[in-house]
């Protein structure tokens, strides 16, 4: 059966033939052709859906809302991400360059759309009204109409009449953007080209098109450039594969690049308006550099959120709302346990273990709770919840700003805290001193990772986490300790440590994730570097690296990097798309050259243990000395001349030893490189 959003693809435009000649030959020849069939394959003649030789429309419908009694209009708006880009790619706009993608999309058009005969809601922000298209003016996207008997219309102002309606059109000269334009149901079949079409037209321009895309460089192909990325991005959205926070910052980030962009179209038209020699003029030209310098910059930070490889890299800066509720008013610390069902062994068990005054004569208040969630949004500043064992089905997140204790009673497989139901993350942390252990939690449909600690100090302890999406984050300033616990099944990273961060990793096993722990070190920012310590960690049977190292691409390395070709290393430095310039570039050591056989079994041996934790240790070495060198770049920029020079203040990682990595993908350190903005 074929796929409604992939009509008429076999015939889509080409970059063949770009004099004008050639291309006015083209465009009369295909003038000629018959319509293609948007929604039929060329080889399966039993397709059931609409063609000229079996009638009757594949698309759905769907009735307007409000008063007026409209005819329904083809439900279109449902297409899938590979139907959509299916249609982009090989119908409209194949390999067009920015310049051409209104005239691409204007011989689409002509192919497909029928000229007259149809009807179609229009809609603004201000009315809607029934229309009826009498011509279609492919180059401009518009199309002729004229209003239809009986008249239809629906809006905020009830004086919006007839003569209202019908003196806009004659002011737009009948003239329409098909983007308006719903297209009116017909069971026929006739029409559903005409629907896709306009379709295409409506989401391109509402959600891949940018005002300023004509302002970038006009050699690259605009739709692996821009439309592929920024179509992925919608239907991630749509899936919810990104964090609330990170849409939320990517529509402000659009927001703030379009009213810049027009303040800046402004002054530039003002100044193509005026006397060159003037002085205003002159003023205009600085105001209009400086619009031009945070439009770029804004533009850059999209394209970062817009590619998923960067996107997933570098995450964002999440502003952590979590409020601390400090003491309680009585100034009185409880004990919560929780419990399903509670048994009298139990119980005495608790009281010896857990419940029994450390000193005597001192009472302590216990409330008991069927529901962690529940116990951990009543604790105060001090408190401590004790989880005894049992399966818990949780549909919410975690919010800890106080200091407080979670631990389990007994072995971490007994006492599971699964988490159910779409939300962003589980466990956020923000409190001074946090400690949990002896748990075991599970994650569902939490984007942003199973745990995060925004603030203060978590500890985490003895404890099973079985990842969904991504594993466990520690933002700037934030201090995590995590002892003998097990983490596994993340498709991000493991751990992901960022700039300005604390990270003690102690017996743990990481594995089975896409990456076990991913280090960012913003070399451009103004950022402490992470300070790290990696002691006895099992790190293995990870799809990627064992440990990842982002940080900024300086001239160094790409000379470095051109050296080791020209010795005979063939590895290429893989460019991407205008912010990284390189992708999972590794940094092999040499290997010793070894004749001896039992020589080479030792070293063998010896190197699964040793050969990660030195790679490591001489990468974040390198790194922390260029941090040093830049910061010393920045003092003397400000006229400060004294500057540390002891390394060992700038160093990266307080101990990397003892670590094992094992059948990682691609092997147990690699470094991923990336262009700072300029």
């Amino acid at each position: 059966m074929a796929e409604p959003g992939l009509a008429g693809c076999a015939a889509g435009p080409q970059r063949e033939g770009r004099d004008a000649a050639a291309g006015s030959d083209a465009r009369q020849e295909r003038a000629g052709e018959a319509k293609p069939d948007l929604l039929q394959e060329d080889d399966d003649s039993s397709s059931d859906y609409g063609s000229g030789d079996k009638p009757g429309t594949a698309l759905g419908r769907t009735v307007p809302n409000g008063n007026v009694f409209f005819p329904d209009i083809f439900h279109t708006n449902h297409l899938l991400f590979y139907e959509r880009f299916k249609a982009y790619q090989d119908c409209i706009l194949a390999d067009c360059k920015v310049s051409e993608v209104k005239e691409f999309t204007a011989e689409y058009l002509a192919k497909v759309l029928e000229p007259s005969g149809w009807r179609a809601v229009w809609r603004t922000n201000v009315f809607e009204v029934l229309v009826e298209v009498v011509d279609v003016e492919y180059s401009a996207l518009k199309a002729v109409v004229q209003l239809c008997e009986p008249f239809l219309c629906e809006s905020r102002d009830s004086t919006f009449t007839f003569e209202c309606v019908q003196e806009l059109l004659e002011l737009k000269e009948h003239k329409i953007l098909l983007q308006e334009l719903w297209v009116v149901y017909d069971e026929s079949g006739e029409f559903d080209q005409t629907a896709l079409a306009v379709e295409h037209v409506r989401f391109f321009y509402q959600c891949i098109w940018r005002t300023w895309d004509e302002e970038d460089d006009d050699d690259f192909d605009y739709f692996v450039r821009c439309v592929e990325p920024r179509l992925r991005l919608h239907y991630d959205i749509l899936e919810h594969r990104v964090p609330s926070g990170l849409v939320a910052n990517y529509q402000n980030l659009l927001s703030q690049c379009e009213e810049l962009y027009r303040k800046f179209l402004d002054v530039r038209n003002s100044i193509s308006s005026s006397d060159l020699d003037s002085e205003v003029e002159n003023v205009s030209i600085v105001e209009g550099l400086k619009l031009h310098e945070k439009i770029e910059h804004l533009k850059r930070k999209l394209k970062v959120i817009e590619n998923p490889l960067l996107r997933y890299v570098f995450g964002y800066q999440k502003y952590s709302s979590l409020q601390a509720k400090g003491l309680r008013p009585t100034g009185d610390k409880i004990t919560h346990v929780v419990s399903s069902t509670m048994v009298a062994s139990m119980l005495q068990s608790l009281i010896r273990d857990k419940l029994c005054p450390k000193s005597c004569g001192e009472e302590q208040e216990i409330q008991f709770h069927n529901d962690p969630l529940a116990a951990v949004n009543a604790c105060y500043e001090g408190d401590t919840v004790i989880i005894c064992p049992g399966h818990y089905v949780v549909d919410g997140v975690f919010c800890i700003a106080d200091s407080v204790e979670l631990e389990g009673y007994g072995l971490p497989d007994d006492i599971v805290i699964e988490k159910r139901g779409k939300g962003d993350n589980f466990v956020d942390c923000a409190g001074k001193n946090i400690r949990i252990s002896s748990l075991k939690l599970v994650q569902h449909d939490a984007v942003e990772g199973i745990l995060n600690v925004h603030h203060g100090k978590t500890t985490l302890e003895n404890c099973v986490l079985q990842c969904e999406t991504a594993g466990i984050t520690v933002r700037t300033s934030a201090e995590l300790l995590m002892k003998n616990s097990d983490l596994y099944g993340a498709k991000g990273a493991g751990v992901a440590i960022y700039p300005g961060s604390t990270c003690t990793l102690l017996g743990n096993g990481i594995h089975h994730c896409k990456e076990g722990i991913l280090i960012k070190n913003f070399l451009h920012e103004h950022y402490d570097i992470p300070k790290i310590t990696m002691v006895n960690n099992m790190i293995h049977n990870n799809e990627g690296y064992g440990v990842v190292l982002v940080r900024p691409a300086m001239p160094s390395d790409v000379k470095d990097a051109s050296a080791e070709r020209t010795k005979g290393n063939t590895q290429p430095i893989q460019s991407g798309n205008g912010t990284a310039c390189v992708e999972g570039f590794r940094q092999e050591l040499p290997h010793e050259c070894l004749t001896d056989k039992s020589e080479l079994c030792e070293q063998a041996e010896v190197s699964e243990q040793t050969e990660g934790n030195y790679k490591i240790a001489h990468e974040l070495r390198v790194t922390s000395a260029k941090k040093s060198q830049l910061h010393k770049r920045r003092l003397s920029e400000l006229g400060i001349t004294q500057a540390d020079d002891n390394l060992m203040s700038q160093e990266m990682f307080v101990s990397i030893v003892g670590n094992q990595f094992k059948w990682n993908g691609k092997g147990s350190f690699g470094t991923f490189l990336f262009c700072p903005d300029s």
